[in-house]
């Protein structure tokens, strides 16, 4: 090995000590090793880029368009709400979790899903007293293990079928459910130990934002959408009697009030609710399906309610609307924006919406069009306008819609009609054509930060194995395993899952992947069985933050430390590693090459 190879371990080296340390960004840091070893010539700068035209990546980039669609139309919702329901206990709020996460996540990529189901376990926690920290970490994990039953449930599957399609072609493609024989049993296993260990291993800790959680009460008015999903369910059944940080005060009735309003009390058609709480809560309260806002003049506005936003506006002394109400002050007709909700030092107000006669000081919350934060931030009227971010109403009737593109991504994707990337590029423009999502969304939708990561790690993974890094460490763990194919294997899966603590997933299986190949053909094998284990190691992370995204951004919602995962995860890294070693020869025999 000459210079480049010693050049391109080194560069390696300070990689992981970087990343290790969070010193910057995964992006930052793997793109800046790829320019290290650009700039002194280990590849040149065509080399260097090719990762970021591959076919895994842009795969995985138009997943998230995908779920961008069902996030929009609250497809989502459909689905986890009837899913989800309310745990009688912590153990059975994790099965909740767990099961139908990891089903999901063998279907959709799992860092979106996981971004996802965020903010819905958030709410959870709120209205049942779990803890978010005996949650979060199950969440991450279910979408690791399910992830890994399917082809497209994981960036890492993609990416590394991507590098067999780059460098074997078509004929060493893996099918969407190919390694399921190795993915089922082992998801089954890991969530059993989650649920079996979880009680004992998990914290009891709070998020460590909980205390910075917004105090101003809003008072809010909706109606009951007739014939929507509402109607006839009683206020438990709706989900509306546990809501976080907001409590449904009063229903009007045919000009009746009903006050204290119980559990049981079933909804009817253009029923008037009237709720007080936190904006967070008020915003997930305009997304919810069988309810608008009491106010007509939602509907009087010009803006498309795809291009509409939620802003918080704060009313001056010199806001002409002072001392009229807003309905006498014509708000909607001077600025273009509709009040669906104000908060006054924590008062209830207990007029309608439109019947509010403004004061200085008086939090409004209003849905406008995307330029309204802008025309209004520098007006004297308001002394604060702020637009709250994914707050745009959801197009409930485009929900199906997204669910039938979503069915048939998956049926095109198990029959292998057409390529992996056609499939999700197809699903991703029906969403578009569809108007499910729109133009903003979409651009809005990947996450940019993994993509380039993914990037930068082929351009590396080329560089070990141009400058002869990667044969040399191939022929290192050969003389350590000898000539056995199986214990190439285990060696294998365990120096993936070491790079994948200390790294990323994505990252971990392209620098590996170059190894795997010069071992397979050393010992005169195919190399499905080590793509299979990069597949795994390269996605079964659970024992640091950083080696896998979900994990990472479970990290601060769940109040975590790093020892939380090392002490939880570290024995389901080794549990997953025995369990593919096992099964993958079984399935993915060591056939010799032709």
């Amino acid at each position: 090995m000459d210079w480049h190879g010693w050049v391109t371990l080194g560069a390696i080296v300070l990689m992981a000590a970087a990343l290790l340390r969070n010193l910057a960004g995964p992006d930052v840091i793997l793109l800046g090793t790829l320019a290290l070893l650009t700039t002194v010539g280990v590849i040149d700068p065509v080399e260097a880029v090719g990762g970021f035209d591959n076919e895994g990546l842009i795969t995985v980039a138009a997943m998230f368009i995908v779920v961008a669609g069902l996030s929009a139309t609250g497809g989502m919702r459909l689905i986890t709400a009837p899913l989800l329901g309310r745990p009688r206990s912590t153990l059975d709020a994790q099965i909740r979790l767990m099961l139908p996460v990891a089903a999901m996540s063998a279907i959709l990529n799992n860092t979106p899903i996981v971004a996802m189901f965020m903010p819905v376990v958030n709410d959870w926690c709120k209205k049942s007293g779990i803890s978010p920290s005996k949650l979060f970490i199950p969440l991450s994990y279910a979408s690791i293990l399910g992830g890994t039953c399917t082809l497209i449930g994981t960036s890492t599957n993609l990416v590394v079928n991507g590098l067999l399609l780059d460098v074997y072609g078509d004929s060493a493609a893996l099918g969407l459910f190919t390694i399921a024989y190795v993915g089922l049993p082992a998801a089954a296993v890991g969530i059993v130990y989650c649920l079996v260990f979880g009680r004992r291993l998990l914290p009891d800790r709070h998020s460590v934002t909980a205390a910075g959680e917004d105090l101003r009460q809003y008072t809010v008015e909706m109606i009951v959408e007739p014939n929507g999903p509402l109607v006839t369910q009683t206020i438990e059944g709706a989900g509306l009697r546990h809501l976080p940080g907001l409590y449904l005060a009063e229903i009007e009735r045919d000009g009746e009030v009903l006050a204290a309003v119980g559990p049981d009390e079933k909804l009817e058609a253009l029923d008037r609710l009237v709720f007080v709480g936190i904006v967070e809560s008020v915003v997930d309260l305009r997304k919810m399906r069988g309810l608008f806002p009491a106010t007509n003049q939602v509907d009087k506005l010009g803006t498309q309610p795809v291009h509409r936003r939620l802003v918080e506006a704060v009313v001056s002394n010199r806001c002409p609307m002072v001392g009229k109400s807003i309905r006498a002050g014509q708000f909607r007709t001077t600025y273009n924006a509709a009040v669906i909700a104000v908060s006054r030092g924590g008062e209830r107000l207990r007029v309608k919406i439109g019947d509010v006669v403004l004061q200085p000081g008086d939090t409004l919350l209003l849905e406008a069009g995307p330029d309204f934060a802008v025309r209004q931030r520098n007006s004297t009227n308001f002394y604060l306008v702020s637009a709250l971010e994914n707050s745009a109403p959801p197009r409930h009737e485009r929900a199906w819609i997204a669910l039938v593109i979503l069915i048939a991504m998956i049926l095109l994707a198990s029959l292998e009609v057409m390529s992996m990337l056609g499939v999700v590029m197809a699903a991703a423009a029906a969403m578009v054509v569809t108007r499910c999502c729109s133009g903003s969304e979409v651009r809005r939708s990947p996450d940019w930060s993994v993509l380039l990561v993914i990037g930068a790690s082929f351009g590396i993974g080329e560089a070990m194995e141009q400058s002869g890094a990667a044969s040399f460490i191939a022929i290192g763990l050969m003389s350590l395993g000898g000539a056995s194919a199986w214990t190439a294997l285990v060696t294998i899966y365990a120096i993936t899952m070491l790079f994948n603590a200390c790294i990323t997933n994505n990252a971990a299986a392209v620098l590996v992947f170059p190894i795997a190949q010069v071992t397979a053909e050393t010992l005169g094998v195919g190399i499905t069985p080590f793509a299979v284990a990069l597949m795994f190691a390269g996605s079964n992370d659970f024992a640091t933050p950083i080696g896998y995204q979900t994990n990472l951004m479970v990290y601060g919602p769940g109040g975590y430390r790093f020892g939380d995962y090392v002490r939880f995860g570290g024995p389901l890294n080794l549990l997953m590693l025995v369990i593919g070693v096992v099964l993958i020869p079984i399935f993915f025999p060591f056939h010799p090459l032709k």
